[in-house]
């Protein structure tokens, strides 16, 4: 069941990610901020689960995170296989010129290479994000397991198609970028790699989400608000977010809150893998 999964999701966070500063802060607060504490400790109390026993590194924290909602995505993917079943390859950290629609950006990053004048002109392509989930394509075999539905003489474009080319690549997804926290503008790099992702590609546009832990709606707002180069922001934990709030009630918390959920800005992790396959 997805809340079992996400239950585990949770312990898993709690266990290697999630500590207790001085002051019993937890370490995806802003101390500096008595709200943010708040809302934070708040959270921890609902999951329940026993915490990390030291302070994570940052760069550790931030590539547990990944990796731990990697695995969360993989497995809420298996469950919906029956809704849309495809062979899901999941990385972190793999460039998008592996992909189909972003393949002819390899050919671009080696001219910028061997040009600098042009990389200081046009910018830098290579966009690695925290999560990509692609899709490989499929053999004749397989589209026509049912009924002959291609030949030879239809479908001979489409990259879902493996036979269409020698070295088939596959189709990217989606791209998720993970924040633990949202506290300054390196946070907004995941709008510039959502609007890199849909200007530069040669076919649809993959799934672009951010994940969270940040506890406060504000600070969630700097990222969520707005639309085109994100399709959403996702918090691990959303319905203790809004219990913490509740219980905390600031007027001007509950207030972006429901902006944020009720304009389809922000949901749960659990609905990121329905999400994926809609």
């Amino acid at each position: 069941m997805l809340s079992q999964l996400r239950r585990q999701y949770h312990q898993q966070l709690c266990e290697h990610i999630i500590y207790l500063k001085t002051g019993d802060i937890p370490n995806f607060a802003d101390k500096h901020s008595k709200p943010s504490v708040a809302l934070a400790k708040n959270i921890v109390s609902q999951f329940g689960y026993p915490l990390r026993k030291s302070l994570p590194s940052g760069q550790a924290a931030g590539g547990a995170f990944e990796e731990i909602t990697m695995d969360f995505i993989r497995a809420g993917l298996a469950l919906l296989q029956h809704i849309r079943p495809a062979t899901w390859e999941f990385s972190v950290h793999s460039t998008i010129q592996q992909f189909e629609q972003y393949a002819h950006l390899a050919e671009l990053e080696t001219l910028l290479r061997k040009h600098q004048d042009l990389r200081a002109a046009l910018g830098d392509y290579l966009i690695k994000p925290d999560i990509v989930i692609g899709r490989a394509p499929l053999s004749d075999g397989e589209i026509n397991r049912e009924t002959t539905i291609v030949d030879d003489t239809v479908a001979q474009l489409t990259p879902l198609r493996g036979e269409n080319f020698s070295h088939p690549k596959s189709i990217l997804h989606a791209s998720i970028s993970c924040k633990w926290t949202i506290r300054s503008d390196r946070s907004q790099n995941s709008r510039t790699e959502g609007l890199n992702l849909i200007r530069n590609r040669k076919g649809h546009t993959p799934h672009i989400a951010v994940v969270t832990a940040e506890p406060y709606p504000q600070r969630i707002a700097s990222l969520a608000l707005g639309t085109g180069d994100i399709d959403c922001v996702y918090h691990i934990a959303l319905p203790e977010l809004k219990n913490a709030a509740e219980k905390y009630g600031n007027p001007a918390i509950l207030d972006m809150l429901r902006t944020l959920v009720n304009g389809k800005r922000l949901r749960d992790i659990s609905d990121l893998p329905l999400d994926l396959v809609a």
